[in-house]
């Protein structure tokens, strides 16, 4: 099969996996309190295995955003900062311990001041940068290490 179409399906996949989990998470009241824990964000280590992920988990965060009713700003924003994360993600390949902090760094830089923008909150800016940093802690360290443990033995399945 062409490397292009599998890079691509390999990226849809991520997307349309980032899409679903967010779905999950927000069904079961995970992603709309203080700390929001989304399961699609444990993904934010597949550049360790792939540079699809980079795509896949971008065009994920805009599609997971846009269809679950985020302020536009948050869906531009969130999804410039997945981007962001993603590709020194990818760059931090080789350091595996590393690769989830720069999704919860972007995260936690761009994220906060785009709340406090959209909630007319100019003074909550310690406690969105708390609570944000927290959420990608949990989501990216703790499930996404997880998962990227259970995937390595399986790295073959993201070979181009």
């Amino acid at each position: 099969m062409n490397k292009k179409v599998k890079f691509l399906c390999h990226a849809a996949i991520i997307a349309a996996l980032y899409v679903v989990l967010t779905f999950i998470a927000a069904a079961l009241g995970l992603s709309s309190g203080a700390i929001q824990v989304r399961f699609s964000e444990a993904l934010c280590i597949l550049p360790y295995f792939t540079s699809a992920a980079v795509p896949g988990l971008t065009v994920g965060c805009l599609l997971a955003n846009a269809l679950t009713g985020s302020a536009m700003w948050d869906i531009v924003f969130g999804s410039i900062a997945t981007l962001i994360g993603a590709v020194c993600a990818y760059m931090l390949r080789k350091y595996k311990w590393l690769v989830p902090l720069p999704s919860v760094l972007s995260n936690m830089a761009i994220i906060p001041p785009v709340l406090m923008f959209v909630y007319n909150a100019p003074e909550s800016y310690p406690f969105l940068l708390a609570t944000v940093g927290a959420g990608e802690v949990i989501s990216i360290y703790g499930l996404g290490m997880l998962l990227l443990y259970a995937l390595e033995k399986r790295r073959k399945i993201f070979e181009l």
